[in-house]
């Protein structure tokens, strides 16, 4: 079966159930839908998002031997669940439909308020940061990260012993009022990719960095990369299969 899922990310651990705590996401879900089903249920999403990390598009696959029709489980499911996780839909799909597995692209937005002046409602949702920059410098920088580069530098697992390689199909950034919004959409990201990416982009905007040095960073290391910034302005809002 297939979820398509939100939440707000701000109070949990992250995605990933953890043996110290029940307090992620994939452990509220597979609590709910084990009681449910009233058999023990094994969830994978289309990516382990971070903790404080939110998500309006995060896309959940299971197997149950249970009857139950999809229409009773949505209503189940968002009975039991918290507030702050949501279900928009269940749907019945191949066995061998795998959430992550299948993914072809996902797209993520990170919202920066960019403004002295102060950000009550969303600033659960939002990285405050003030300080002046330059959109200019940061769209031609942005601009270098499309295609496929080795992204090792934006990788905050230093043990990663998998690929590093990765696609990025599109990276746009957009001032909307008081906020500046990037939205990336990619063939996958790495752990912290999406949030070392616009930090390095936002020193590009403060001229701490020249927006013609990201090539260079496609063969350095961690350190090389900018700033790993806070969790809380991040977004999975789409994933494509």
């Amino acid at each position: 079966m297939r979820l398509d899922v939100c939440y707000d990310g701000t109070r949990y651990r992250g995605w990933q159930r953890l043996s110290t705590t029940e307090n992620t996401i994939q452990a509220k879900l597979e609590t709910a839908l084990s009681r449910i089903l009233d058999e023990p249920i094994e969830i994978s999403a289309s990516g382990r998002t971070d903790a404080g990390t939110h998500a309006k598009g995060q896309v959940v696959s299971f197997h149950c031997e249970s009857q139950m029709s999809c229409e009773e489980i949505l209503l189940n499911l968002r009975r039991y669940l918290p507030e702050d996780i949501g279900i928009y839909s269940c749907k019945n799909v191949s066995p061998r439909f795998h959430a992550r597995l299948n993914a072809k692209t996902k797209t993520y937005a990170y919202r920066v308020w960019n403004s002295e002046q102060p950000c009550v409602f969303d600033r659960k949702f939002v990285y405050i940061d003030p300080r002046r920059v330059d959109m200019g410098a940061m769209q031609q920088a942005a601009a270098h990260f499309l295609g496929e580069h080795d992204f090792a530098a934006f990788c905050a697992n230093k043990k990663m012993k998998k690929s590093t390689v990765r696609y990025i199909q599109s990276l746009d950034i957009q001032r909307v009022g008081q906020e500046i919004i990037f939205t990336v959409t990619g063939n996958g990201f790495l752990h912290h990719m999406v949030r070392i990416m616009v930090g390095t982009l936002l020193e590009v905007g403060r001229n701490e960095r020249e927006a013609d040095s990201i090539p260079r960073l496609f063969s350095a290391c961690r350190a090389d990369a900018g700033e790993l910034i806070p969790a809380c302005g991040l977004c999975l809002m789409e994933v494509t299969y």
